[in-house]
């Protein structure tokens, strides 16, 4: 069995993670449960939250859920409210949840487009803002937005979410500079095709794994627990110095 890094600097770290119920978001906040941190996790899908948890809780620290609509930004701050009255300081953001349903050019209306933002890039800074407080107080703390390669690519029939996801590196950039000063680090993360459970069921099928294959330099699929080792490093004090970046997880795509 292979044996990844273990980070010491992660242990007892708390961590706030979006979108941790499923897929790419899953497989963070086991990852960060593994390095013995205190998570935190948001998400809209308590089934999905409550299995994972339950699948976790034969180890110190089992991850905590706060069920929230990260699109009702009111709702977003009072779970960010909840997770403080608990942690006076938080060391470490992840902001990862995001939708990525396709939809063309013709069929997009205002009402679609804001609630695609709302999805993927409104929450990632309204909930940086309402854990920043926190943040500060660690006196090192780490930020990672999570974006995507498709606006890059670009993908088709995601306009809205390539938005979003180029928005989110701008964010980063910004929050870099601003938040610096505060000892605070903000680093971006675009992954390629990752084969999640959604994925697989609604986009990968044979066709189309073949056609990524053949883009990619690596000529296999990349699973969530290859990105979430990543965040990982981006998370503990071996990256003491980085921020400000953004990181292709893709096999080569790009």
């Amino acid at each position: 069995m292979t044996q990844f890094a273990t980070y010491p600097s992660l242990k007892d770290r708390v961590v706030v993670i979006s979108g941790g119920a499923n897929g790419i978001g899953e497989s963070i906040v086991e990852a960060f449960h593994q390095q013995q941190a205190k998570v935190w996790f948001l998400d809209i899908d308590r089934s999905a939250a409550e299995s994972l948890i339950a699948r976790l809780s034969d180890k110190p620290n089992t991850p905590k859920f706060v069920e929230c609509d990260l699109t009702n930004i009111a709702a977003l701050q009072q779970a960010a409210a909840e997770i403080t009255s608990h942690h006076k300081s938080i060391d470490i953001l992840i902001n990862n949840a995001g939708n990525d349903t396709r939809h063309s050019v013709e069929e997009v209306t205002p009402d679609l487009w804001n609630k695609y933002l709302a999805l993927n890039l409104h929450h990632q800074f309204f909930l940086t803002q309402a854990l920043l407080p926190a943040i500060r107080q660690s006196g090192h703390g780490s930020i990672i937005n999570m974006s995507s390669i498709s606006w890059i690519i670009p993908g088709t029939n995601l306009a809205a979410y390539n938005t979003a996801k180029a928005g989110i590196v701008g964010l980063t950039r910004t929050l870099a500079h601003e938040l610096g000063p505060d000892g605070i680090r903000v680093n971006c993360v675009l992954p390629g095709a990752i084969m999640t459970e959604r994925q697989r069921r609604l986009w990968f099928t044979e066709t189309y794994q073949t056609e990524i294959l053949s883009r990619q330099a690596l000529k296999r699929m990349i699973q969530p627990e290859e990105v979430s080792r990543l965040l990982l490093f981006l998370a503990a004090d071996d990256s003491s110095a980085i921020t400000n970046q953004s990181y292709i997880i893709d096999a080569g795509w790009i």
